[in-house]
């Protein structure tokens, strides 16, 4: 069993398959729309396998700033300590907040934290 995709809801689509695509090689799949819903989605396919939804439908809240139930973060292993640390320096250049990190801890991960533009939190790990 493997996790098949995580689906996010976004405001802008173009602008968050942008985000994927430049920083992590997210290739994208069509733009599906259903008129009748009101429902637009794209697929990104990630290197090394696993896809992310991106989803917009009007009257989408976003979801309340902090920790709450629910999701969390994505996890994304980019594969080494200097990727993790090489990824973050790019994502700080070009503007992206650095919750923190990267750094070891507690429970073993080489990570760090980041917001993509929608403010989901994105962890950088080995």
């Amino acid at each position: 069993m493997k996790i098949e995709h995580v689906a996010l809801w976004t405001d802008d689509i173009e602008r968050l398959s942008a985000f994927y695509q430049a920083h992590f090689g997210a290739l994208p799949g069509p733009l599906y729309q259903n008129p009748a819903k009101g429902f637009t989605s794209r697929f990104l396919s990630l290197p090394g396998g696993g896809r992310i939804e991106l989803m917009r439908r009007e009257g989408v809240q976003s979801c309340p700033a902090g920790e709450h139930v629910g999701y969390a973060h994505l996890a994304l292993s980019l594969g080494s300590v200097e990727a993790v640390e090489q990824k973050t320096a790019e994502l700080r250049e070009k503007g992206a907040a650095v919750i923190s990190g990267p750094r070891w801890t507690g429970d073993g991960y080489f990570e760090s934290v980041v917001l993509d533009p929608d403010g989901n939190l994105l962890e950088l790990t080995v």
